[in-house]
């Protein structure tokens, strides 16, 4: 049987990739890793976080950008709950709304962190929740 090892890659469309860039690395500390040039002109990155266990690429594309506005098409995952407050400390500092950490079906997430095209990222718990734990 052949194996999957995971994901390479997810690609999100934007509207403008310089400003999601700033965002994306302010928001959730993601770095350029590839830029994407047409014709002397950015039109695609591929972002790494520091620990390199994640590639999240952005490609201008205004108006699949807008169709996606509202929708969370991506759940990012944090190993443990004890991260994610973390993360919602480092949210609240860098001003990015969010709905703080609540309750997921199996662990705990952050959601409500929006992009500037509108797209919802979560940030969700591998950490799974036992019968009664609380956030």
């Amino acid at each position: 049987m052949t194996a999957l090892g995971g994901f390479h890659h997810v690609k999100l469309p934007v509207s403008d990739v310089r400003k999601s860039v700033e965002w994306y690395g302010r928001a959730l500390r993601l770095d350029v890793a590839i830029e994407f040039n047409e014709d002397g002109v950015l039109r695609g990155v591929a972002l790494r976080d520091p620990g390199r266990t994640l590639m999240l690429a952005l490609r201008e594309e205004p108006g699949v950008a807008a169709g996606l506005h509202g929708f969370d098409p991506v759940a990012l995952g944090v190993p443990t709950l004890a991260d994610l407050r973390m993360w919602a400390d480092h949210l609240d500092t860098q001003q990015v709304a969010h709905s703080g950490v609540t309750e997921g079906s199996i662990g705990w997430l952050i959601a409500g962190v929006t992009d500037p095209d509108g797209i919802e990222i979560r940030l969700y718990t591998l950490q799974e929740r036992a019968d009664g734990d609380a956030g």
